[in-house]
């Protein structure tokens, strides 16, 4: 096992009736809530949010997409500068959480262009306080530093301990207006999450290990339960803590970690609009598949700790193994193609290029999926 230190300070309130704990939040902050296109509304989270304001100094800022975008946030961030907000709740989904990350940094950058927290990787060195409400259980943002936003097609990420929530609400009452759509892409987030951390090679981290392989057989069994019971809390309980811990960070201390799959997937959703989490059920099992020699070890450990294959050739137990990962994607419902999101050869040029515009070309726990490593993972899912 690697060297490592792990420090996560967000406090989480989990369970039916937690989002009254927002009233924790000091009596003299100024507060800025933030959610999207007002399903919370709809669903009586915002009810709840608004009664558990009470006495407290805020107002809210609405609009965040499902992919945040940068122009959305930056009228967010015109806002805050005006009218003096110095605390920001995220109420929503990742995205929404996401958002209100960039947002808390943005306030206080000093630089020309706050893309550059972006773009040029320009250092956070100061940013509101924010915490959430989570309605999504899909990309561990509720505790974690990290963010993406787009501009245009670009759809590019930023991390800093300065934005991590300090708490964050998870009621999983407030995800049973979920769709199915919505519901089963945040199980494929969150499953892909973890074989990013998981599937590299092994560095004997026996804890990280088998927490990882935890977490992959909680969504291989609950997540097809989600879909046929979508009612059912106790289902419901166990998919949104599963995605909170899948990128809360501890899975990945002292491991290699690969995240080829997500760059290749945010090229798709910057450039087609393909969900996140159906772009990763697209790329993954290619990942898995152009990969096989680097990652063969974890693959076979994969392949008998989660799928019980321990009998055939090393490659008929890791076809196998993809295979089963496959279907797992299809009984989710999602796409496991290009083809399945009707996108043919020409797009695979387009997402080539844009790895390349943003220096992607040296992906993988080794450094080694060049551009020529992501055509070959692109082109065999054509």
């Amino acid at each position: 096992m690697n060297n490592f230190t792990y420090h996560n300070t967000t406090c989480i309130y989990f369970g039916k009736g937690q989002i009254s704990a927002v009233a924790n939040i000091p009596k003299d902050k100024k507060i800025l809530v933030t959610y999207g296109g007002g399903s919370i509304k709809k669903n009586g989270v915002y009810a709840q949010v608004k009664d558990a304001l009470k006495g407290h100094n805020w107002d809210e800022f609405s609009g965040i997409e499902a992919n945040p975008k940068y122009a959305t946030l930056m009228k967010g961030v015109a806002k805050i500068k005006e009218q003096k907000f110095d605390y920001l709740l995220a109420v929503g989904g990742g995205s929404v959480v996401d958002g209100t990350k960039f947002m808390a940094a943005a306030a206080c950058f000093e630089g020309d262009d706050p893309w550059d927290i972006l773009s040029k990787k320009a250092p956070v060195v100061s940013a509101l306080p924010l915490a959430c409400v989570l309605t999504l259980p899909a990309t561990g943002s509720e505790s974690n530093c990290g963010a993406v936003v787009t501009r245009e097609h670009n759809k590019l990420s930023f991390g800093s301990p300065l934005v991590r929530p300090l708490f964050a609400v998870l009621d999983p009452t407030t995800t049973l207006s979920l769709s199915p759509r919505q519901s089963a892409n945040g199980v494929v987030d969150a499953f892909v999450h973890v074989m990013e951390q998981y599937l590299t090679y092994p560095v004997n981290a026996k804890v990280q290990d088998r927490f990882a392989e935890g977490l992959l057989l909680n969504l291989i069994e609950e997540g097809p339960k989600v879909l046929a019971t979508p009612n059912d809390l106790e289902v419901r309980s166990n998919i949104m803590w599963t995605a909170t811990q899948a990128l809360s960070g501890i899975l990945g201390v002292g491991v290699p970690q690969d995240w080829a799959s997500h760059m290749i997937g945010h090229e798709l959703t910057g450039n087609f609009g393909i969900d996140h989490a159906r772009s990763l059920s697209i790329i993954l099992p290619s990942v898995m598949h152009n990969q096989r020699h680097n990652k063969e070890a974890k693959l076979l450990q994969y392949a008998s700790r989660i799928f019980s294959i321990n009998s055939g050739s090393t490659q008929e137990r890791i076809d196998l193994a993809i295979s089963k990962t496959i279907d797992f994607f299809k009984s989710m419902n999602v796409p496991t193609s290009l083809a399945d999101v009707s996108l043919d050869a020409a797009s695979v040029e387009t997402i080539l290029s844009a790895l390349d515009a943003h220096e992607m070309s040296a992906l993988g726990e080794h450094g080694t999926i060049n551009l020529t490593q992501s055509r070959a993972i692109l082109e065999h899912v054509l």
